[in-house]
Formats: structure tokens, sequence, C-alpha cells
């Protein structure tokens, strides 16, 4: 049952917060934009710079990997990386653990000592959303202050974190598992989380330390240089977007961009097939903020949403047939 509500939960959020979306707009005039007021080479151009994402990714993990007496190739990281978000598409989530399981098994390693380097790939990324949240917040004030006060979205959120109870609450529930853990230390269920949680610390751990780690938060800037970019290219495709990139007074269009970016990015921590739903709706919220009309940032999104989904799929295809080829010659090897 658990492991059913982690696959049915996500499918049935994305079709929810789609419905959500499309209640909000016009379909058919959504689909007009897209069928006749796009310009898709920079589509196709957004979608060409999402793979050198990847392959930086695969290029940060290697470095950690490295550090961890972890020996692999960068193809096999890179189609770990392509593989892991063509399977988020249909699962969310279960592409880091099939990445780390798969990279585990190719360099014959321990599987917690992989997710733990996946882990701290994580947090390096985190650390990113919260630096452009912080940016965000600080050059997008005057207009994101703007809106709120015309629409107060975030009011009933910002009650409760506000709210002395919330965090009573959340002390007491740290507290409570402390405990536990510590009276029933010895028992085997606490003794292999601890023996799990060391693995996974020990591959966050070597980034302070690791060869490269210079590489490591050069290569990060360049993942999410990659992605916003891509957005930014994409908002050429698009009159209204690219009006936006004409503006001297909103550096044009790198902070209407920036503002949609960190929203979309807040949005993908949502569990959802790809990000369908959060991300859409986080989007449009961005570009909101600057005036554009719910049917056209729905459109913007969707089509930028799709052919990232369209990439992805090639990419995993490609993965399928490398990992299918080179096993092939593996096992011809090993009989040999």
């Amino acid at each position: 049952m658990k492991k059913a509500l982690q696959y049915i939960v996500p499918i049935l959020l994305s079709v929810l917060l789609i419905w959500y979306l499309f209640s909000k707009v016009d379909f058919k005039q959504t689909m007009d934009i897209i069928s006749h007021g796009v310009d898709y080479w920079w589509i196709l151009a957004a979608m060409g710079i999402s793979v050198f994402s990847h392959v930086f990714r695969a290029m940060r993990w290697k470095i950690q990997l490295d550090a961890l007496n972890v020996s692999t190739t960068l193809m096999q990281l890179t189609c770990g990386v392509f593989g892991c978000y063509a399977l988020n598409l249909l699962l969310p989530r279960v592409g880091e653990l099939w990445r780390c399981t798969f990279v585990a098994q190719r360099s014959k390693s321990q599987f917690t000592t992989v997710m733990g380097s996946m882990v701290a790939d994580r947090m390096a990324d985190s650390v990113m959303v919260l630096f452009l949240m912080l940016l965000t917040f600080v050059v997008a004030a005057p207009a994101l202050a703007a809106f709120m006060a015309k629409y107060p979205v975030g009011e009933n959120i910002l009650h409760i974190l506000y709210s002395p109870a919330i965090w009573i609450i959340a002390v007491i529930a740290i507290a409570v598992i402390c405990w536990l853990l510590h009276r029933f230390r010895n028992s085997s269920v606490v003794s292999k989380l601890r023996k799990w949680t060391g693995e996974i610390w020990r591959g966050f751990a070597v980034i302070a330390t690791m060869r490269g780690r210079w590489r490591f938060l050069l290569l990060t800037f360049a993942i999410w240089g990659c992605y916003f970019i891509q957005l930014y290219v994409a908002f050429y495709a698009f009159t209204f977007t690219k009006a936006l990139c004409h503006e001297p007074a909103l550096n044009f269009g790198l902070l209407p961009c920036l503002v949609a970016f960190v929203f979309s990015s807040i949005g993908m921590a949502v569990p959802s097939n790809g990000g369908l739903g959060p991300w859409n709706i986080a989007i449009m919220f961005g570009l909101a903020i600057y005036g554009i009309p719910d049917v056209e940032g729905a459109a913007f999104s969707i089509l930028q949403w799709s052919g990232q989904t369209v990439m992805l799929i090639i990419l995993g295809i490609f993965t399928a047939i490398w990992i299918g080829a080179t096993s092939s010659s593996r096992n011809q090897h090993k009989l040999g």
C-alpha cells in the first residue's frame, strides 16, 4: 500500500493541478497560441541547451565518485543522468534510485556510497535554489510586492509560518524522534539506519575535502546556468515574452525570466510526473507578476514543458539502446 501510494499520489497530484490549470484558462485559445504564435526554432534551441545541463551534471557527479574511489566512466554517468530524468517522467523519484543502482552495479560499488553522492548532488541543487530565491526577493522585490498587494496569494502561508504553534509542534516532533532513536539505539532497525546514514553522510561529506571541489562549484553554476538560459531562450519563441526581452527596465527580460525560473525550480520539488502541473502553474505565476495573462502563461509553460519532455524521451531511448549494446559486449567479454 505504501509503495502504491508513492506512485499513485504524484500522478493524482499532476492530474489535479492540470485540471486546475485548464479550469482557469481557455484551452482553445491556449492551443491557438501554441499553433500559430510560436517560433519553434527557439524551442528547439532550448531543448538542445538542456542536453548540456545533463552532461555537466554527470561531470560534476564524477568528481564526487572519483573522490569516493568509485571507478566509473563519464559515459556511464551521463546515461545514468539521462535515464534518471526519463524514468522520472513515469514514476517520480524512481529515476534517482535507478541511476544509483545502475552506477553501483556497473562500478561494483556500494549502493549506499553512490546514493550518498547523489544526496550531495541534490543538496548542492537545493543550495543553488535557495541562493536564487534570495537573489530574486532582492532584485524583484518591487514587482513581487505590487503583485502580492493586488493578489494576496501568500497571505495564509505567511500566517502559518509566523504561527508559534507550528514551530512548537515542529520542535516537539524532532525531540520525540531523537528520544526514540536514543531509546532504541541498540535495536537492529536503528543499527541498520545508523549504518545506512553513515554511508550516505560519507558520500555527502566528501565534497568538503575532495580534489576538484572548485570544479564541482563551477559545474554547479554551469548546470543552473543552462537551466536559466534555456528558459530565457524560450522567451524569444512567443511574442508576449519576447516583448519583455525588449524592456531595458526589466534588464531585457532577465528579471522576469529569473522570477519565473525560481518559482519553477520550487515547483519541481513537488512530487509529480516530470514536474507536470506544479512546474506549469509556477511558471504562470512568475509570468503573471509581469502582466502576462494566464492563457498566454499556460501556452508558454505547456510548450516549454513539452519540448523538454520530448528531449528527455529521446535521451531515455538513447540510454536504453546504449545500455543494451554495452551489456551485450560485457556478456560476450565474460564468455570469452
